[in-house]
């Protein structure tokens, strides 16, 4: 069945924009822009619908772009699901990113939250973990271990919450195509190709 966006989507789609404006891609030249848009239609592509591509669109919002207050922007202007998508996508909802917990205990936190998830979050984190592991391993084939130093964690720690992440959604049975290219792009990540 084809999925028909409605002005919904599209309002998402500026909405994301200008909460991310200015925004880039950590140590790149690529508007941060790219990466929801990338996660929205990768989302549809694993036949996701429109809640959850627009979840997709807004995932990062909250968590970059103002914490809470932006969860009940997001749920006035698109709606309740939309908005526990947002949330369960969300590693921390602090208004000043300066006060955000530690990564490892961020990451622990989301990870357990994964645990019993809704299909609606497991659909959006399995695409925008595909989208940022395709960059990293991209990133990786092409310049090599200096990657990791655009990280707040060591190598070792985005090794093991990629794959802590992986076998979550591999236990939890999200689609496939998503599953098997987020495996291949851990595998370049780690620097084994085959």
């Amino acid at each position: 069945m084809t999925i028909q966006l409605s002005q919904k989507y599209f309002e998402a789609v500026h909405y994301a924009s200008l909460a991310h404006a200015g925004s880039v891609r950590k140590d790149t030249l690529i508007p941060y822009i790219c990466h929801p848009i990338a996660v929205s239609a990768y989302v549809l592509e694993a036949g996701g619908d429109e809640d959850q591509a627009i979840g997709g669109l807004l995932h990062d919002v909250a968590e970059d772009c103002g914490g809470e207050p932006r969860i009940h922007d997001i749920e006035s202007k698109f709606n309740e699901r939309v908005a526990a998508i947002v949330r369960g996508c969300s590693d921390s909802l602090e208004v000043d990113p300066s006060k955000k917990i530690d990564w490892r205990i961020r990451k622990e936190q989301h990870l357990a939250k994964l645990v019993d998830a809704s299909d609606d979050i497991l659909i959006v984190t399995a695409a925008d973990k595909l989208h940022n592991a395709r960059a990293i391993a991209t990133d990786f084939q092409n310049i090599g271990a200096e990657i990791w130093g655009r990280f707040n964690a060591e190598e070792a720690e985005v090794h093991w919450y990629y794959e802590e992440v992986f076998k979550i959604l591999e236990k939890r049975k999200v689609s496939v195509q998503l599953l098997r290219p987020l495996e291949v792009a851990i595998r370049i990540m780690r620097g084994n190709n085959q």
